[in-house]
């Protein structure tokens, strides 16, 4: 029986992923649900954002999906027991090493996106970042107070060439099942980590897929061209800033953060992670207006990926849609409907 470990976690993470049950319930009624608390109400109930047992059952799960983690009410706490430390912990110790970050414009939000029409109707892009590497996992890394009473943050940015080289295969990997064609995202001009990335994946292509067309892009001109001409992409592979960053810029040119699911992989055979983008939303937590869209979608990527039912996960991104199409709509969309009655939408649809 397949397992699916649900981490609901902090502000409107617990709203979505409840209606990720109700709809994994209807859909994959087979399919075992656990659920463990994660990041700032673990900390809270746990004094760490996630127990070593919550981890261990991640490990022995076919899939996890993250609803959201964080909220002002622990930023005092030490940085190594925030709700962020929690999840860059989980993703370490899952081994999930590549994100996929899909931008994909559903024919009836065209018009939904700040975006004219023209330039995001039919986007599909997946981006590929680098998820357990570079300035978010480098060492040395710190603030520290310098003899003359200054303070001084030093963050650094590593990679390795199996690092770059098992990332990059995703990305090459993926292009063939889509439209053949990869752009390598990185600062080369002025960063050492930039220009052994591109070497890397030079490399790489030219061994193993001369048949996928690459082209190498800085990063500051991948974020220009995203906004410029973004259906100019297929897949965007780069490392774990440039990969936060422009997958945000992203998932706007789509309508809303709300509608944007993840997908973080590692080697075949290990369980993937699974999340919405949107963050925790404090601001609105509790209110019941929260679009579950990226959660659900989430789900149909588990699916795809982890849980071997690439049907089921068609079926799903079908009634998504289907709703859209009939009008459903939450707040960050223009709409009025609530978290449960979107999931409504998409239930009614399946």
């Amino acid at each position: 029986m397949p397992t699916l470990l649900l981490l609901p976690g902090d502000g409107i993470g617990p709203e979505v992923t409840a209606e990720v049950r109700r709809v994994a319930e209807r859909l994959f009624p087979e399919m075992s649900l656990e659920t463990r608390l994660f990041g700032g109400c673990c900390y809270d109930a746990h004094g760490t954002p996630m127990t070593d047992e919550t981890l261990a059952l991640a490990k022995a799960s076919d899939a996890v999906l993250m609803g959201a983690v964080g909220g002002p009410q622990w930023a005092d706490v030490p940085r190594g027991l925030r709700p962020e430390a929690g999840l860059l912990r989980l993703r370490a110790g899952m081994a999930v090493f590549a994100n996929l970050r899909p931008a994909l414009c559903f024919p009836a939000l065209a018009d939904a996106s700040t975006l004219k029409r023209e330039v995001v109707e039919g986007l599909d892009i997946m981006i590929v970042r680098e998820l357990t590497g570079g300035v978010y996992f480098g060492e040395p890394r710190g603030v520290e107070t310098l003899a003359d009473g200054q303070r001084r943050g030093v963050d650094t940015q590593v990679y390795t060439t199996s690092e770059i080289e098992r990332v990059s295969r995703v990305a090459f990997e993926l292009a063939r099942g889509r439209r053949n064609k990869v752009t390598s995202a990185e600062k080369s001009n002025v960063m050492e980590t930039g220009q052994l990335w591109r070497e890397v994946v030079t490399a790489l292509h030219r061994r193993e897929y001369p048949d996928v067309n690459l082209e190498h892009m800085l990063a500051d001109n991948t974020a220009m061209q995203l906004v410029k001409n973004p259906r100019q992409f297929d897949v965007i592979v780069t490392d774990n800033l440039f990969g936060d960053i422009l997958s945000d810029e992203a998932a706007q040119l789509t309508g809303s953060l709300g509608m944007l699911p993840s997908a973080a992989i590692g080697a075949p055979g290990l369980p993937g992670l699974y999340e919405p983008i949107h963050g925790s939303a404090p601001d609105i937590a509790g209110k019941g207006v929260a679009n579950p869209l990226a959660a659900i979608l989430s789900f149909a990527m588990a699916l795809r990926w982890s849980l071997a039912r690439p049907d089921l996960s068609d079926r799903l991104t079908s009634a998504v849609s289907a709703a859209l199409a009939d009008g459903a709509r939450t707040p960050d969309l223009g709409g009025k409907l609530g978290t449960v009655a979107m999931a409504d939408a998409v239930l009614a649809k399946l």
